[in-house]
């Protein structure tokens, strides 16, 4: 029988710059490979191979994805098994907290040729220059686009009922939750749900909610309480004991998008564009902030208004995943130059002593 596989981010270009959730997924491993070398050294291939192979094996996986380049994966890890593989190298830098004793390093390094990547160094610090530019305007361009969210949340904030928010917080975590309470500490797992990536937002929520009992789809409009909400239900989770994934807003960190209890195979998410859905399923149930907690005739008094801002909105977020498909054009001619310089025979060579390893700790367990 072959295992499952749950797809997210750890890692995410948001209006705050790259923001690094990976500490949270690796928590309790006992093995973690940290992946080092330039691009295009194979660490995404490495992972996936490692991956799939332990998914035809029986076992579920995490596949862990890049934000900046939607073919790639940025780690792999294996829960029942307490281990993890991932890309050490920047942005998403892993700061070992047993060098040796749990987190291993794995040099790809050892692949490439380096005499051959010396005869190409300007070209290499040119495109480096290049890449970093364009992360730097199009973080600048995220930060200007939660400035005018900032506006278009204005609107709705000046129309809250926040008696009406609180109280159906209240309803749902007896619906959710009633008298159920577990006498242990909760796992709390910080990813994200989506993220803003060279080919716009992506998002893995029906592989993440794909045979959970019951699915909540918050709709709403911005400043509609839909972040608070879902921060005041993880809460009431982690009280209770449960263990809790929580998702993050791939364009504002701050704010969350989903939370899950698989201890109760319930997800409660925010079902709005970029990352809208609709139910499919019986026990699906809409969650209507703006009916519950907004001034009735909001939208139409206010349509000129939110016409202009979802305009201003659209167009900085468009121009800001220019910028990040610009670097990943930049970061594609970067990668062509390492892998004319790798010996991949290496990497192979890497791969399955990895694979080797994992067997072996494999045996012993048993």
């Amino acid at each position: 029988m072959t295992g499952n596989i749950i797809n997210f981010y750890a890692g995410g270009n948001t209006a705050q710059g790259f923001t690094n959730l990976f500490d949270s997924s690796l928590q309790g491993l006992d093995r973690i490979y940290i992946l080092k070398g330039g691009p295009g050294t194979g660490k995404s291939s490495l992972i996936r191979t490692i991956g799939n192979k332990m998914v035809k094996a029986g076992y579920n996986i995490w596949f862990i994805h890049c934000a900046s380049d939607n073919d790639s994966l940025d780690g792999l890890i294996v829960p029942e098994l307490k281990i993890g593989i991932v890309d050490g190298t920047a942005p998403h830098v892993i700061e070992p907290q047993l060098p040796g004793a749990v987190e291993q390093y794995v040099n790809l390094g050892a692949a490439w040729d380096a005499d051959q990547l010396g005869d190409r160094r300007q070209e290499i610090e040119q495109l480096n220059g290049r890449i970093k530019q364009a992360y730097e305007r199009a973080y600048a361009g995220f930060a200007e686009t939660l400035r005018i969210h900032d506006d278009w949340e204005k609107i709705y904030i000046a129309n809250m009922n926040y008696a009406a928010a609180d109280e159906l917080t209240l309803e749902y975590e007896q619906i959710i939750f009633g008298i159920k309470q577990q006498d242990k500490q909760s796992r709390v797992d910080r990813r994200f749900l989506g993220a803003a990536t060279p080919r716009g937002a992506v998002d893995f929520v029906p592989n993440l909610t794909e045979g959970l009992a019951k699915r909540y789809f918050i709709k709403g409009r911005a400043g509609s309480g839909k972040s608070t909400f879902l921060k005041k239900l993880a809460a009431s989770a982690i009280e209770r004991g449960f263990d809790v994934e929580i998702y993050h807003c791939g364009f504002d960190s701050n704010s969350l998008d989903m939370v899950i209890l698989r201890e109760l195979s319930v997800a409660i998410f925010d079902s709005t564009a970029p990352h809208e859905y609709f139910p499919d399923r019986d026990t699906d149930e809409i969650i209507d902030m703006y009916e519950r907690c907004i001034t009735p005739g909001t939208d139409e008094l206010h349509a000129d208004a939110l016409r202009d801002v979802k305009e201003r909105y659209a167009a900085s977020m468009k121009q800001s995943v220019v910028f990040l498909a610009e670097a990943k054009s930049c970061h594609d001619e970067l990668e062509n130059i390492y892998v004319q310089a790798m010996d991949f025979g290496i990497v192979d060579q890497i791969q399955k002593k990895i694979q080797q390893e994992i067997a072996r700790m494999l045996i012993v367990s048993d």
